[in-house]
């Protein structure tokens, strides 16, 4: 079953397949009970106006026998109940009867008292005269009417009966009433519920037949529709399957001619691969570099031991100790960047930019030229010390190396955030120079001898942290006509 299901284009058909199932369960059950509903509201209206119609009758004096009841061919059975759930009258080819007070379906036996009246073929015809005025009268008086009562609300019931010998299912409506000389009554009459049963059963079947067609329309459609809009999404996995093979970081995915997701997380990977093959290239540059670097000062210092020890009077001790420590700054340096590529933390500690300022220039010793000051005291940012004071003292010694008669560095604050810079008066940076400088184991005179100074990481290192505690380093030209190197931090708490 999960591999079944394991595609994205199986689960979305399942998916969709399902919310449309569910909508078409709920709708088709809504529909159904709402035409139930109709349809026996119809039938309730049809049997309560027959019941209306005899109950009126019967208030109005009418007789049993005379009432005007529906025949065969109407199909509404009428039953007439006493006060003790007798029958005393019924429609015409009612034989069986069921959901009422009483399962009868003739009249009773006894004696006619109560209809009221006497038969009409002429026996006690002048009973039967007076009877007829004395109707008129009624008709006549309208209080003499209101003496017969009818109930507000019908009461409906379900129950069968056999009409002219066909069975069917019926809603019986229930009236009571009291009559004129006849005394309490109840009259049922019912409607068929043939015609709703047969309504609803047909769209029963329509919809089970109906909706599985729909269903398997709506999964077959998705199951397209996804597996064209899922298919740059193979090209794609293909392509980078490729790419992970062959370590051709030069390659990269098809990107579609649309304009949705698909197409931007093409896009999206294509950045992601040439970042990645930037990355690569630096580490490349950075090993080969690095291992350039660390050659010259490693092979100087195996000569000038092996040559001290077969000649110890030509041993140079002075340039063995500066190839020693020039090792010692380089591999200080690469540990560094090694730690600043693992995405070091710099701390949020808070610091003063001056006082950390005044004190690492207060420990320089052997500058070519002197250094000049300018510090706006209560500069705070938050940061790393040892990294902050890293990048001073390389932007420092940079300046002293290009510098013609001093270097000057300043704290203060410009726009809401603390500025450190420091200038000197040399050569300065050409413009198109100004990003290149930032590169690792990059020198503008290309030197890499022992005189020349640094490896080219000084920079490289201040950019780096710069970045990481959130800043910027840049260079443009001093007022004095060289290079001004400002470092932009933002100020703790802002």
């Amino acid at each position: 079953m999960r591999r079944l299901f394991g595609s994205v284009r199986a689960r979305a058909t399942l998916g969709a397949t399902l919310v449309v199932a569910v909508a078409l369960v709920a709708v088709g059950a809504g529909l159904l009970l709402a035409l139930r509903a109709s349809l026996i509201g119809q039938a309730g209206s049809q049997a309560d106006s027959t019941a209306n119609r005899v109950a009126s009758q019967l208030v109005s004096g009418v007789g049993y026998r005379e009432l005007d009841l529906p025949d065969g061919e109407d199909g509404r059975p009428v039953q007439v109940l006493d006060a003790q759930d007798r029958v005393v009258a019924v429609s015409e080819g009612l034989e069986r009867i069921s959901g009422t007070a009483s399962d009868e379906v003739r009249p009773h036996s006894g004696p006619p008292a109560s209809d009221g009246a006497k038969d009409r073929d002429g026996e006690d015809s002048e009973d039967a005269h007076d009877r007829d005025d004395r109707a008129d009268d009624e008709a006549a008086d309208p209080e003499d009417r209101e003496r017969g009562e009818i109930s507000d609300e019908p009461v409906h019931s379900d129950g069968t009966a056999t009409v002219d010998g066909e069975s069917a299912a019926y809603l019986f409506a229930r009236i009571d009433l009291e009559a004129p000389d006849k005394g309490e009554l109840r009259v049922y009459a019912g409607a068929p519920l043939s015609a709703e049963r047969s309504a609803v059963d047909t769209a029963t079947t329509a919809m089970l037949i109906g909706f599985p067609l729909l269903l398997g329309v709506v999964g077959g459609v998705t199951w397209l529709v996804t597996r064209r809009a899922l298919r740059p999404v193979a090209d794609i996995r293909q392509e980078m399957a490729a790419i992970t093979a062959s370590e051709d970081l030069r390659r990269r995915v098809p990107v579609p001619g649309t304009h949705d997701e698909i197409a931007r997380l093409a896009r999206t990977t294509n950045v992601t691969l040439a970042a990645l093959e930037s990355s690569v290239e630096r580490q490349r540059r950075f090993v080969a570099d690095a291992s350039h670097e660390l050659r010259s000062p490693i092979a100087s210092l195996r000569t000038q031991l092996e040559v001290g020890a077969a000649h110890p009077e030509l041993l140079d001790l002075e340039g063995a100790v500066a190839d020693t420590v020039r090792l010692q700054q380089l591999a200080a340096d690469l540990l560094l960047l090694a730690r600043l590529d693992a995405g070091e933390r710099p701390g949020d500690a808070r610091l003063d930019l001056a006082a950390l300022a005044r004190e690492e220039l207060s420990q320089r010793v052997g500058d070519r030229v002197p250094v000049e000051q300018e510090l706006v005291e209560d500069v705070e940012v938050a940061g790393s010390r040892g990294q902050l004071t890293r990048v001073l003292g390389n932007l420092v010694d940079n300046a002293q190396r290009h510098a013609a008669t001093g270097v000057r560095v300043t704290v203060g604050v410009r726009d809401g955030s603390a500025v450190l810079a420091v200038g000197d008066d040399g050569d300065g940076v050409p413009e198109a120079e100004r990003e290149r400088i930032f590169e690792r184991f990059v020198r503008l005179d290309d030197a890499r001898s022992r005189d020349d100074g640094g490896a080219g990481l000084g920079l490289a290192i201040a950019r780096d942290v710069a970045l990481r505690h959130g800043g910027t380093l840049t260079v443009r030209s001093s007022a004095a006509g060289g290079a001004l190197f400002e470092l932009v931090l933002p100020l703790a708490g802002a």
